[in-house]
């Protein structure tokens, strides 16, 4: 079997090779799944984050879990994370930003080296030079620009990115074609061995982005987003994975949010926080076929 999705992984890495990535990620999402226009794209963020109630947060955010949805579904969930971030205040310089790919087939994990992503508000620079050092940690780690082309998880978390921090910070994308627990346990290693000695090891700002459950009733959202709640709040995720194999719960960036909780068990994080919870349902009023939502901090 690893033989076979080794040469599955060659196969997209050469098939990719062909497609030429410009220097600048263009918004693919701007217009559709959130404003185009600036003012109205800052106007929708100012006002979710004005409407989250976030409780005081005792200790340092080093990470957060927020959902990518349109922003008129889970923009007002996402806000929670951010607008504790904001509240924090803390001058990150760099956020690592894992997220699933929805659109591509790869086998690992894809980090871009594009030079950087643009939005309504403006370019967010890429560290590339992180990212290249990450393409050296693991042999599963790779470079396939067509993962990230017209990838949403990652491209809708950064207008909130763009709202709350200081100018001048730069992102690592990180997109996940497999999102077992290995590969997941692989990544946070490669991660956390290169901010060791990283002088933006204090600075740097790990996200996880995903839903949670998928086109289920109002009622069984909740029971099942419940279970993997726990799980999170627990930090235990060996407990996410097996729920999410048995069918208990589900989420499409299952790897990004094992991923960010390794990631906290191997730098003594040990808090986790969840702000805000809701679905589809409570937007629309619509609970025949709902998608989860949540927001979570994990605090040192």
């Amino acid at each position: 079997m690893k033989r076979y999705l080794a040469l599955v992984s060659i196969f997209i890495l050469i098939s990719t090779c062909s497609f030429a990535a410009p220097e600048i990620r263009p918004s693919m999402f701007a217009g559709s799944w959130y404003p185009k226009e600036k003012s109205k794209l800052l106007g929708m963020i100012n006002k979710f984050l004005s409407q989250a109630d976030v409780p005081k947060i005792n200790g340092k955010i080093k990470e957060i879990i927020v959902p990518h949805a349109g922003y008129i579904y889970s923009g007002g969930v996402a806000a929670y994370a951010y607008r504790a971030i904001r509240i924090q205040g803390y001058d990150y310089k760099r956020v690592i930003m894992i997220g699933p790919c929805h659109r591509a087939f790869f086998y690992g994990v894809s980090v871009n080296l594009q030079k950087g992503y643009e939005t309504p508000l403006g370019i967010v620079s890429v560290d590339q030079e992180f990212g290249k050092r990450l393409l050296k940690e693991s042999s599963k780690i790779h470079y396939i620009p067509m993962a990230h082309a017209f990838e949403h998880s990652l491209e809708i978390e950064l207008p909130f990115l763009q709202a709350v921090l200081n100018k001048g910070f730069k992102i690592v994308p990180i997109l996940m074609g497999s999102q077992d627990i290995e590969t997941s346990k692989e990544l946070a290693d490669a991660i956390v061995n290169l901010l060791k000695d990283d002088p933006y090891r204090e600075k740097t700002l790990i996200l996880a982005s995903s839903d949670l459950s998928h086109y289920y009733t109002y009622d069984q959202a909740k029971k099942m987003d419940s279970i993997l709640i726990e799980d999170v709040k627990k930090m235990d995720p060996e407990a996410l994975n097996r729920d999410t194999l048995s069918r208990r719960c589900e989420a499409c960036g299952k790897g990004a949010i094992m991923t960010v909780l390794f990631i906290a068990r191997k730098m003594g994080i040990k808090k986790s926080i969840i702000l805000k919870y809701a679905n589809s349902g409570d937007v629309t009023g619509d609970y025949s076929r709902v998608v989860g939502y949540m927001s979570a901090v994990l605090v040192k």
